[in-house]
Parts: C-alpha cells; sequence; structure tokens
C-alpha cells in the first residue's frame, strides 16, 4: 500500500469515516496511489542496482531501506529536521559515483514527494481526507523540506530553518532555544552558561536562585510552545520535561486530529485557507520531591500515596514528581489524559457509566511513545504491556468480553480488585483497535473516543461505530493476540 514506508497506520487517524475509507479503496484516486508507490519502489529497486554495480553497498541498502515495509504493529512517525536542507546534505569527500547516487536518490523522492501531494490534493476535493492527508505525510516522510507540506503541518522557512509561527515569534523577539535553558534571550545565555539566573530583574549565582525557588509556588516557569509547567526541581529538569511533553503532544496532534478538528477544517488546511485553531496552553506542576506531591494533592486526592503521576480535570493540571525512579510511563499516561480532556470540550461524566475502557485504553497505548533514531514510535507486540496483555489472556485464561467491558464506568473500574489485570487487558483492546486487520477500526475507535468524551454513555456505541457484534470483537481479539505470542 503507498503509505507503507513510514506512515501506515496514520490513515485511520484522520477524519473520515469507515465508510468513505472503504469508498477510498475502490477509487481510481486510491489505484493511483497504489500504482504511484509501485512505480517509486521500482524505480528505487533499478538505482539500488545501478549501486550495485557501481560497487556502492551502502548506498544499494540505503536505496532498498526506503521500501521496505514496516511493522504493522507499531505506528512510526518521522521526526522532521529543523535545519532547511540537514537531510538532503552530501557527505565531505564523497567520490564521483557517490555523488550521482546522491543525486538520483534525492530526485526520486523528492519527485515522488510532489506527485503525493498533488494526488492528496486532488483526493481531498473529492471528499477523501483520510487518503489526502495520509498522501501528504508520505510525501513529507520522503522529503522534509517539501514546503507544501511542511505549510500545511504549521510550520515555515525563517532564517534557514523550519520553524512554527510560535518559535518565529520568539527567534523575532531576541528569543534562542537551549536545551538546558529552554527560551532565553541570547544576550542572557552567556551569563546563565556561567551559573548566573536572572531573578525578579536581578542577577543571582545558581545556587542563590535555586535557594529561592525551593517553595513550588515560587519556582521556575518553563514555557514551552503547548505547556506551561512550574517546578522547584530546576529550570534544567523543567526544560526537559517539557521537551519530553512536546514530543507526545506533536505525536498526539497527528494521530488524533479527527479527534479536535473537523473534516472541514482538514480540506482547508490543504487549501491554504485560515485553519488554525487556537488550543490550550497545558499546565504542569512538577514537584521535587514525592513528598511534596502528596501534600498538595492529599486533600484532593484520596489515596495519592499510591499514586506516581496524576491528572486532575477539575484544576485541569497535570502533577509529577521529580524523585529518583520517575515512571516515564506513568508521566506519558497522564499527559495523554491531558491532552484529550483539555483540546475540546469534555463532558463532566465521561466515562462514569459506561465506556471508561476507551479512556484509560487510549492513555495505556500512548505509553508506548519512544524515539528510535529518526522516528517517534508507537505500539510494538514486545512492549511491556502487550507481554503483560497477552498473559493475562494465554496463561491466566483471563478476559472480560467486550460486551461486559463497555459496561464499566470509572466508580466500578476503580472498585474492581482485580483493577490491574483490567488495566493489562484494556491495553491489549487499544493495540488491538488500532492495529487488526490493516487498522479496519481505527476510524470507529477515535469517533469512539469522542463520543465517550463527549458524554456518551451507551454501552453498544462501539459495535454500532465498528459495524460488528461484541462476539465477533471478541472472537477478533484472541486471534490477534495469538498471532502474537511467542
Amino acid at each position: 500500500m503507498f503509505w507503507c514506508v513510514c506512515l501506515l497506520a496514520l490513515a485511520a487517524f484522520v477524519c473520515a469515516t469507515a465508510s468513505s475509507a472503504r469508498a477510498a479503496r475502490s477509487d481510481e484516486m486510491f489505484k493511483a496511489a497504489t500504482r504511484l508507490t509501485q512505480d517509486y519502489a521500482a524505480s528505487l529497486e533499478q538505482l539500488a542496482a545501478w549501486c550495485d554495480e557501481k560497487g556502492l553497498s551502502a548506498q544499494a541498502a540505503a536505496t532498498r531501506e526506503r521500501a521496505k515495509p514496516e511493522d504493522p504493529n507499531e505506528i512510526r512517525v518521522p521526526v522532521l529536521p529543523v535545519r532547511v536542507g540537514e537531510r538532503a546534505a552530501l557527505r565531505e569527500g564523497a567520490s564521483k559515483d557517490e555523488a550521482e547516487w546522491h543525486e538520483r536518490f534525492w530526485r526520486l523522492r523528492r519527485q515522488v514527494a510532489e506527485e503525493r501531494f498533488r494526488l492528496a490534493k486532488k483526493a481531498v476535493k473529492a471528499g477523501h481526507a483520510s487518503l489526502a492527508l495520509d498522501l501528504a505525510l508520505a510525501a513529507i516522510h520522503e522529503d522534509p523540506d517539501n514546503d507544501s507540506v511542511r505549510r500545511l503541518m504549521g510550520y515555515q522557512q525563517f532564517r534557514g530553518g523550519w520553524h512554527t509561527p510560535f518559535e518565529v515569534d520568539r527567534l523575532r523577539t531576541g528569543h534562542v532555544w537551549n536545551d538546558r535553558f529552554g527560551w532565553i534571550r541570547k544576550n542572557h545565555l552567556e551569563r546563565y552558561e556561567k551559573g548566573e539566573r536572572l531573578c525578579d530583574g536581578r542577577w543571582l549565582s545558581a545556587d542563590e536562585d535555586s535557594r529561592l525557588r525551593r517553595n513550588i509556588n515560587q519556582g521556575w516557569l518553563v514555557t514551552t510552545e503547548h505547556y506551561v509547567i512550574r517546578t522547584n526541581h530546576s529550570l534544567e529538569a523543567g526544560v526537559r520535561l517539557g521537551t519530553q511533553l512536546e514530543s507526545l503532544y506533536r505525536v498526539w496532534k497527528q494521530l488524533f486530529l479527527c479527534y479536535y478538528a473537523t473534516e472541514e477544517q482538514v480540506i482547508a488546511m490543504f487549501e491554504r485557507r485560515a485553519t488554525r485553531w487556537k488550543l490550550p496552553r497545558h499546565r504542569v506542576i512538577y514537584f521535587r520531591t514525592r513528598d511534596e506531591y502528596n501534600e498538595m494533592l492529599r486533600p484532593v486526592m484520596p489515596g495519592v500515596e499510591m499514586s506516581i503521576g496524576a491528572y486532575l480535570g477539575d484544576s485541569r493540571e497535570a502533577y509529577f514528581f521529580a524523585d529518583d525512579g520517575r515512571d516515564e510511563r506513568t508521566l506519558l499516561h497522564e499527559a495523554t489524559h491531558q491532552l484529550f480532556h483539555e483540546s475540546r470540550p469534555v463532558h463532566r461524566r465521561a466515562g462514569v457509566s459506561a465506556n471508561c475502557w476507551v479512556i484509560e485504553g487510549l492513555a495505556l497505548f500512548m505509553e508506548s511513545l519512544r524515539k528510535e533514531g529518526d522516528y517517534y514510535v508507537l505500539g510494538g507486540s514486545d512492549d511491556v504491556r502487550m507481554v503483560a496483555a497477552r498473559h493475562r489472556l494465554m496463561v491466566d485464561g483471563f478476559y472480560v468480553p467486550f460486551a461486559r467491558m463497555t459496561r464499566y464506568g470509572f466508580p466500578q473500574l476503580h472498585g474492581d480488585p482485580k483493577i490491574p489485570t483490567l488495566y493489562s487487558q484494556m491495553t491489549g483492546l487499544a493495540h488491538f483497535m488500532v492495529y487488526y486487520d490493516n487498522g479496519r477500526y481505527r476510524d470507529a475507535l477515535v469517533a469512539y473516543a469522542k463520543a465517550v468524551y463527549d458524554g456518551s454513555q451507551d454501552p453498544m456505541l462501539l459495535s454500532r461505530l465498528t459495524r460488528t457484534s461484541y462476539a465477533e470483537l471478541d472472537k477478533q481479539y484472541h486471534e490477534f493476540m495469538k498471532k502474537r505470542s511467542p
């Protein structure tokens, strides 16, 4: 299929309904996309064969790698370079044959990127937004400097780099991004690197600054594009946390576009009409110690001592602490709850009487996010949560059928003595909904989550959206898990 190179899974997270996606598969536009990929793979193989003749074994392997299918149990989202032309630069000292390969290789990549985006614009006008966005994402994978797709994704060229409007505003006002200190005025950076800190308009030593900020209410404020983090641990720790949360945000925003955007907004994006909608900057409190975390949350969160991170919808804040051994997966889990809860209006009783599993299941799914080379990767059969889910099903024989699981509300879930086992199954269910049969149910999953956050308490909702009985879903889930058993 045309998106197999790296973005196989993304089409299903876009706005089109399952029925329109099926229609797209049968029409000439989808066939054209398939032919485009087949022709591209053939051209890559011709170039790889030329490399073999010239003794360019590394270049031949890199060429063939472009057409290699990805793991169908993973979603791989490319990490886009900041500098214009960074990926396409020819290494210094390259031979004549290597330079020719490089020119031909990038000509093929840029050509297929343009062809995919042209087809994407036709697709969106024909009402196939899912196909259109998938083509655009496949295009940017081949050519990270494709101006049309970059602008579609909210980037623009500025001072030799690709930046969002927020980043451009920061750079224009004399700020630079530093991996230790975050966004900082360029003329302050040297003093910070020497150990000075600016606090309430006066320069202090880093030690004095730290002493003044030991209370969380006077802590450092770290502002990134989508987060405001208050911490009394250290400025550097706040920046590291902000960087991690921004990575989660960017992947989540692509995968769950249809959760917060309409199909009309997606179409407008391709037509370069005004499409920006203002999403909130999310608030995070990051404590130096668990004791401080417990003390603040104890009045509003019974049993806080058992938690290692929390998102509270009433305060619209996520809370974490920085003791040794902090659980990165809990951070991703609770931050995912925050994104779903704050990116659009949410019903106050979402998941209370039924369907709470999808709220937890998607957060469990996002726990698997990690960076591998030039990709952010989600899922995988060997993910620790999926290993546990298979063990519960295949070894322990534990399984709650869909017809019962969809009737669970949060009070029932939290009161169940087998809640850890239920969480393992919810992980399996989420992965099943994402990956089964090349993503047959992905559109339905996002529509289901959106309806549940809108307040639906209908336990039959998932069956209707998937057009599949719960008994059949149970059967398919068992097949899905057995195929992934050792």
